[in-house]
């Protein structure tokens, strides 16, 4: 599973490098028109992060500094977003998509676990996810995943944000917090 996960990764991450699509349009595939679709107002927040964003990011447990890189891209004719993620030389992704109206998010993470997480708070200024038990099976006390994200940003600079998850390892809960600039 993670060598499926890794290779599936390394496509993504090549793909979105050479081709960002961008949907400011019908987006037409073959000759077909394909359907437009209403996403929701934390999908919109989310496109705001469409980018590269570098900074350092402070682990909880060690106190560790290390460097971070994230890229949003907006692929799938403009339905969803991808972020690539390195931590530390560690490349990850995220995935961000509507469902019935509700962004879900989809995590794959060098734990080798791809936990979803729904939106516990939107505003013009934060965007925050909760890990959403109802769908997928990890458990904080037997598995490692992360377990939220939050993402604020400064209305007097939208260049700049700060980027605090948490993270279930070995049944304990820690906090991590990266301060991002876009490049």
């Amino acid at each position: 599973m993670k060598k499926i996960t890794s290779l599936i990764l390394s496509f993504i991450v090549l793909w979105t490098t050479q081709s960002t699509i961008a949907a400011d349009g019908p987006v037409v595939i073959g000759g077909v028109e394909m359907p437009q679709v209403e996403t929701s107002v934390a999908f919109e927040q989310m496109k705001k992060k469409i980018g590269k964003w570098e900074g350092q990011l402070t682990q909880g447990l060690t106190g560790d500094v290390i460097d971070v890189s994230y890229e949003w891209s907006l692929v799938s004719g403009g339905n969803t977003i991808m972020e690539s993620v390195v931590e530390d030389g560690v490349a990850m992704f995220t995935t961000y998509s509507d469902e019935e109206g509700e962004l879900v998010v989809k995590h794959y993470c060098a734990l080798g676990t791809e936990p979803v997480l729904s939106v516990s708070e939107v505003t013009d200024q934060v965007v925050a996810l909760s890990f959403d038990g109802s769908r997928s099976p990890l458990m904080g006390d037997s598995h490692d995943f992360v377990n939220s994200m939050r993402w604020t940003t400064d209305t007097s600079d939208a260049d700049e944000m700060i980027y605090e998850y948490t993270v279930y390892l070995d049944g304990e809960l820690s906090s991590n917090r990266a301060e991002l600039k876009r490049i």
